[in-house]
């Protein structure tokens, strides 16, 4: 009887655009992926719309108003990154994946520059769509924003930047945990609910969660003023951000380098 075996690459000889292109085959051909991403952005763009006829204060800060609903969609890309990871685990394919790609730190890095040039793309997309249509659907009386006056762009392009980082922390947490529902606990958990209990219990932790640095950093033209809470600057937030994500993937790599399939 003959048997074939899966060809392994020899480590020295593995490439990195190898296994990204075998990363970015699968994400493709994943039709959830793309509209879930494209439900992000029309979230994101409904959210601006509702806002920006609402709005009757023309000092308010009409491009962070606009940016509201990045928010919410960061839950969306956060759950698609823990997926990307434990989808191959939950299905059996992540052992055909290290079979072709054994140098484990690579093919974690190929998943995060692959999902995160995608959630880049599409949040920089839902955040220019969304700022014009918040500015579009603003009474004729109050004067929208523009990409030239200082802090609107900045605010807009690290909207998109913030909803990547998000959904490589969600990438993170899949490769530590493995377990789709238990990861997706955690990040919720993480983003969301702990925002709601550091709110009430102390607010000096307030500034340093995720979705207060989105939304109050990152998106911020005007300095947000609230006497409890000292938000952090835009590059100060995504600083923090970074090491989120640098983090939990630091963490993924080792683990992932270290357990069996």
């Amino acid at each position: 009887m003959t048997t074939t075996a899966t060809p392994r690459v020899p480590r020295g000889q593995q490439r990195f655009s190898h296994a990204a292109r075998m990363e970015w085959i699968k994400l493709r051909s994943l039709r959830s992926t793309w509209w879930a991403l494209a439900v992000t952005v029309a979230g994101a763009v409904a959210i601006a719309v509702a806002v920006g006829v609402n709005t009757k204060d023309a000092a308010a800060d009409l491009t962070n108003n606009a940016l509201a609903g990045i928010s919410l969609g960061l839950l969306v890309t956060g759950v698609l990154g823990v997926l990307v990871m434990t989808g191959e685990y939950s299905s059996g394919m992540i052992r055909a994946t290290l079979a072709a790609t054994p140098n484990r730190p690579l093919l974690l890095a190929a998943k995060a520059a692959v999902f995160g040039v995608v959630a880049l793309a599409v949040g920089e997309a839902a955040g220019f769509i969304a700022f014009f249509a918040g500015e579009a659907a603003l009474p004729d009386t109050i004067p929208g924003p523009g990409l030239g006056q200082p802090g609107v762009l900045r605010a807009v392009v690290l909207a998109g930047t913030g909803y990547c980082l998000i959904g490589l922390l969600g990438l993170g947490l899949g490769a530590i945990i493995r377990h789709t529902p238990a990861a997706i606990a955690v990040l919720v958990g993480g983003v969301y609910v702990l925002a709601q209990f550091v709110a009430v219990l102390t607010h000096s932790l307030m500034a340093y969660l995720p979705i207060a640095i989105v939304a109050n950093s990152l998106t911020a033209v005007q300095p947000m003023t609230d006497y409890q809470v000292q938000f952090l600057s835009p590059w100060a937030g995504l600083g923090v951000l970074c090491l989120y994500a640098a983090g939990t993937l630091g963490a993924g790599a080792w683990l992932l380098a270290r357990r069996d399939a």
